[in-house]
């Protein structure tokens, strides 16, 4: 007790003193800000390797990279010998330096030595303040504080990143690229000595200036490093016939648009961040897919396509291991280099077509060689048109996504219906779409509306990794499969749902998408494909927009996917501007850097086997007797049956057909026939072996069950149409179209009751309409009708269409 009282008592003595040494500790502690260096720093990229793609100079004007962790070896080796050689043994200052310096500076009776630590010099830096006496007490009470704050090690990389290095370069990381072109672990004794000296004086000593000044100096340095046995004498002499900087380097710009969008990114977060980012990109691979760009930009440029772009994802994280939004010629504003195509929305053309046919295997909606029809089409004024303007009549789901038919594609779409696709297509990732669908409309699966490559290429990689994923989750899919791509290194995504027993689109269908997609031949627009090997499968698509104006090819692999987009930034279409000349020889070249890997496994979990029929491609019906089983999607279990297959009633000889009305039934012979509605069959007899169906036989009059025998192909009902003015200023005429199974048959032609002309063998007429509304009529000499409506438009209401 006698302690304690004693104690008290001093305390109440010494009571103020106690109070001001209280409040300068308080002061001590709190002298130093959170954060020392609150200066911008230049955005800098680096790939997954931690190799520098790109950078831009900071807001003020500098070069100044974000601040270090570690210093390299033979830095420090090298500042510590120039600059503070006590450094790892005093508490921020150096009583031996100070005591030099002022001996120094009074003897010389100026400023000669500054005894600074580097400690100090990191305060300097951060206070920015006059050189005086007084500033020089503050910045070693500073000093102090900040070595009881951080680590020696910390000091040494914060004074590192924020030294000046003569001109508009800040920070050892800067200087190393800006004079030498190399990351500074990379640097020689030589080139690490001559960076140490130049924070001393960087407005004197400068790369480029004064170079004899710099030589001696980092010299002296390299004499001081062969003394304290650092150096032996060879590498200092070696050392020494290194040549100095001389012009600054420009820094690598091999990912100008991913360091773009690193940016925007990052201005979307409120709070403070680093502006370095890491990320997933190859930089071999970067390098190689940039300089496929430029070759091929050579040519694509002579027909004056001035852009392109290319994408490529692991397909198992979805991490971007290629980005280049864009060839890059900054020198020539034309080009418009500094547009990122992969961000930019585009018309996606075709590419939006397998999608599609997986949801439409998935809902059992078809089969893969369901026959589909592909004949003239006129939809609510919508008139699609396949791309060499022909049609197959009829044809296989599998060959229509492969050769990518416009017109069977419309047909499916119409019959999944618009607003469904349009959320499938929102639930793959894409966003673009952000219209209802009913602005789209049937053109959506065409076109219609915009998406980008960035988007588009992320689907495919979605698809790709719910069928790779499909086995290892024994038959169940992972919603977090179906995610956009990633840049960021190290920032994977973890999965926030529980595998479930239905996907987006089943596996069994992404499976046999794949399989049409690795037959990709397009008539027309794809007449090249033979020229596109490849050591490895892929499955791929391409896509060409309405006028030219867009290229694309989208390929896949269970490793890697590869988007690529050609054309032209401002949207100017160009002749010739087709994917399959444009962008699949990009995509494939690209294909040709990456490794070989085996297929997909086939998700047989999923699978079912199915009695087919083989001609019309739809689940076997009655009447169907060439019969294939094919292991199908179990959802395909549901698919129609085939509808075009039908019973007919022949006579004895087998020539005629007949009805009970004239023909025993006891005579008959009836066999199952393959019968394709007038239209379809048509164009398809045309491409095809087809057997029509036999006349009826003479005096035998068939059953209105019999089905019709004629079709009016075009104009379709309720069809508005514009007919244009001819080169010499008359007006143009329609062409009307019919179809009869009877290719003796004679059809008669009446337009609002007023007979104009009689057809055989090929029934089309051309005539000139006057604007307004018509009922067309057609009859046959059997007295079978077809009656339609149409509407010819005026010139100015020609937008109607």
């Amino acid at each position: 007790m006698k302690i304690w009282e004693r104690f008290k008592h001093w305390v109440v003595r010494r009571k103020k003193l106690l109070i001001v040494v209280g409040i300068l500790l308080i002061g001590y502690y709190f002298i130093l800000p959170k954060k020392l260096f609150n200066t911008p720093t230049s955005y800098v990229i680096e790939d997954s390797n931690g190799n520098l793609l790109s950078a831009t100079i900071a807001n003020d004007g500098q070069w100044r990279f974000p601040a270090i962790k570690k210093v390299p070896e033979k830095f420090e080796a090298c500042i510590l010998a120039y600059e503070d050689k006590r450094f790892r043994y005093h508490w921020g200052v150096d009583p031996v330096a100070m005591s030099r310096a002022l001996k120094q500076n009074i003897s010389g009776k100026k400023v000669v030595s500054g005894g600074s630590t580097i400690t100090m010099q990191v305060i300097r830096l951060y206070r920015d303040q006059p050189r005086t006496l007084w500033q020089k007490c503050i910045e070693m009470v500073m000093a102090t504080r900040l070595e009881f704050r951080y680590s020696k090690n910390t000091i040494l990389a914060l004074y590192a990143s924020n030294a000046p290095f003569g001109g508009n370069v800040v920070g050892l990381e800067a200087a190393a690229w800006r004079y030498y072109g190399r990351r500074p672990e990379q640097l020689s004794w030589g080139e690490m000595a001559a960076l140490a000296v130049l924070p001393n004086s960087p407005a004197l000593v400068h790369p480029g200036r004064n170079r004899q000044t710099l030589t001696n100096k980092r010299n002296q340095l390299l004499d001081k490093l062969r003394d304290n046995g650092t150096l032996d004498a060879a590498a200092c002499n070696l050392a020494k016939l290194e040549p100095i900087p001389d012009q600054p380097y420009a820094l690598p710009q091999l990912a100008p648009h991913l360091l773009d969008k690193f940016k925007k990114d990052l201005a979307k977060q409120k709070i403070a961040v680093e502006t370095r980012l890491q990320s997933t990109l190859d930089g071999d691979l970067q390098l190689n897919v940039t300089r496929i760009l430029d070759r091929h930009h050579v040519g694509l440029k002579a027909n004056n396509i001035n852009n392109a772009a290319a994408l490529v994802l692991d397909l198992e994280t979805g991490n971007t291991l290629a980005y280049v939004g864009n060839i890059y010629h900054p020198e020539n504003p034309e080009l418009q280099s500094h547009v990122d195509i992969i961000q930019a929305p585009r018309s996606p053309g075709s590419t939006l077509k397998p999608l599609l046919y997986s949801a439409m295997l998935t809902d059992g909606l078809i089969l893969p060689n369901s026959l589909i029809a592909d004949v003239p089409t006129q939809i609510a004024g919508y008139t699609p048109q396949n791309f060499d303007l022909g049609f197959d009549g009829a044809v296989a789901a599998s060959r229509a996504l492969s050769r990518s038919l416009n017109i069977p594609s419309v047909g499916m779409l119409r019959q999944y219906r618009t607003e469904r696709f349009h959320a499938l297509l929102k639930r793959m990732g894409i966003t673009t779409l952000n219209r209802p669908s009913g602005h789209y409309g049937l053109s959506m699966i065409l076109g219609g509306g915009e998406t980008t490559l960035w988007e588009l290429t992320g689907m495919y990689a979605s698809m790709g990794r719910l069928l790779l994923h499909y086995q290892d989750l024994n038959g169940k899919y992972d919603e977090d499969d179906v995610h956009a791509p990633q840049y960021i290194a190290n920032n994977q995504l973890a999965s926030k749902h529980s595998p479930s027993t239905n996907g987006p689109v089943n596996a069994g269908a992404i499976w046999y998408t794949l399989q049409a997609m690795e037959e990709v031949m397009r008539p027309g627009e794809e007449l090249l494909w033979q020229q596109f090997s490849s050591t490895q499968r892929v499955a791929w698509k391409t896509g060409t927009s309405f006028g030219f104006r867009d290229g694309w090819a989208i390929g896949i692999t269970p490793k890697y996917v590869v988007g690529v987009w050609v054309g032209n930034a401002d949207g100017e279409g160009r002749p010739g501007l087709v994917g399959v000349q444009t962008a699949a020889p990009i995509m494939f070249e690209i294909f040709r850097q990456l490794s070989n890997t085996a297929w997909f496994n086939e998700p047989q979990a999923g699978m079912s086997k199915i009695a087919v029929c083989r001609q019309s491609g739809y689940r076997v019906g009655e009447h169907c007797v060439d019969v294939d089983t094919m292991l199908l999607p179990v959802s395909c279990q549901r698919a129609p049956v085939c509808p075009y297959h039908q019973l007919v009633h022949l006579d004895p000889t087998g020539q005629y057909r007949v009805t009970e009305s004239c023909e025993s039934p006891y005579n008959m012979q009836h066999k199952s026939w393959f019968v394709l509605p007038p239209a379809m069959e048509f164009y398809y007899r045309t491409k095809h072996v087809y057997a029509p169906l036999p006349p009826y036989k003479p005096g035998c009059e068939p059953n209105a069950e019999q089905g019709h025998s004629m079709e009016l192909i075009y104009p379709r009902q309720g069809a508005k149409i514009y007919i244009p003015i001819e080169i010499d200023g008359t007006q143009g005429q329609t062409v009307f179209k019919a179809t009869h199974r009877n290719s003796q048959a004679k059809v008669f032609w009446h337009l609002d009751n007023e007979y104009i002309g009689t057809t055989e063998t090929y029934h089309q007429l051309a005539f000139k309409p006057k604007a307004g509304k018509h009922t067309l009529t057609i009859v046959d000499e059997d007295g079978e009708q077809i009656q339609q409506t149409f509407e010819i438009l005026e010139k100015d209401n020609k937008r109607k269409l």
